[in-house]
């Protein structure tokens, strides 16, 4: 695409993006940058309480949400936002505020500005599917996913709880299946698409992880899936990084590559490995995409 950006977004890229998630944060800005999709980080961002927060103290995590969409506010266009708990997070904050009028005054108080209830947050799934657009999206690709079969992994938080991130369909979403089908690859229907993966019982709990994960990759490996695409950080962690002790643990083999929304988009607009960082990635994916003709 070689038109001027025409879609312009304030963007929060969260505490893993600039941490353990890095690749995640590189493709985001390879792929808009290629897409003509204009990103300005927000200033002075932070964290914005994840799930630690709002299990300790409620007021402080909608206070911590609040104060990063008053700093959005400073940017035109609507917050763009690529990590499923922190999009879970400030949207539930909008909700919350919107609907209590007491704990508004609080967090007004505590952030001493206005709540921006207004600020229209979008995961990075919506810009493209919704904004974007499927037909445009599916014009700017040079290199079709054609032969590779995704699981789409939607996890807990993209589409949950109910009335809340009004992504898609709560039970039945199909937004990554139709990304996905956009740049041309193959989407296999399975039965853990929205299964938990434990999150951050990584380190607390980590049996608890190793079941839930495990699970998730049998069912993805039963499907038939050449690989795992995610929108998150913590699913992507959980599935990438402890497959091989997950393998061991069960005494099987997936092999299966777990890549972020925005490389398998990236590739499929002709970005190269450097520019999406899939050297990060635990599974390597070198065998499987040079075995698709995608390398």
């Amino acid at each position: 695409m070689t038109q001027t950006n025409i879609l312009e977004y304030s963007y929060y890229p969260g505490c893993s993006l600039h941490a353990s998630a890095g690749e995640y944060d590189l493709s985001t800005r390879e792929l808009f940058k290629t897409l003509d999709i204009g990103l300005t980080e927000i200033p002075d961002w932070f964290c914005c309480g994840a799930t630690p927060a709002h299990n300790v103290d409620e007021l402080l995590s909608l206070s911590l949400c609040a104060k990063n969409l008053e700093l959005a506010d400073t940017i035109d266009g609507d917050v763009a936002v690529a990590c499923a708990a922190c999009f879970s997070r400030l949207k539930t904050a909008q909700h919350v505020l919107g609907e209590n009028a007491v704990k508004r005054k609080q967090v007004e108080y505590a952030i001493d500005a206005p709540v921006k209830l207004d600020s229209n947050v979008k995961h990075l799934l919506e810009i493209l599917a919704k904004d974007l657009g499927l037909e445009r999206l599916a014009a700017a690709v040079s290199k079709p996913l054609a032969g590779l079969r995704v699981a789409c992994y939607y996890g807990c938080l993209l589409t949950r709880p109910t009335d809340v991130p009004n992504l898609d369909c709560v039970e039945a979403p199909t937004i990554m299946e139709q990304v996905v089908e956009a740049v041309g690859a193959i989407t296999v229907p399975w039965s853990h698409r929205l299964e938990c993966c434990g999150a951050n019982f990584t380190l607390s709990r980590p049996g608890v992880v190793i079941q839930l994960t495990g699970a998730i990759l049998d069912s993805a490996k039963a499907a038939g899936a050449d690989c795992i695409m995610v929108g998150c950080p913590l699913c992507h962690g959980n599935l990438d990084i402890r497959q091989k002790e997950i393998e061991s643990v069960y005494s099987t083999s997936y092999n299966l590559p777990v890549f972020y929304l925005t490389q398998l988009v990236g590739l499929s607009v002709g970005l190269g490995p450097d520019k999406l960082g899939l050297n990060a990635m635990i599974v390597n994916p070198t065998p499987l995409l040079k075995e698709k003709g995608l390398l």
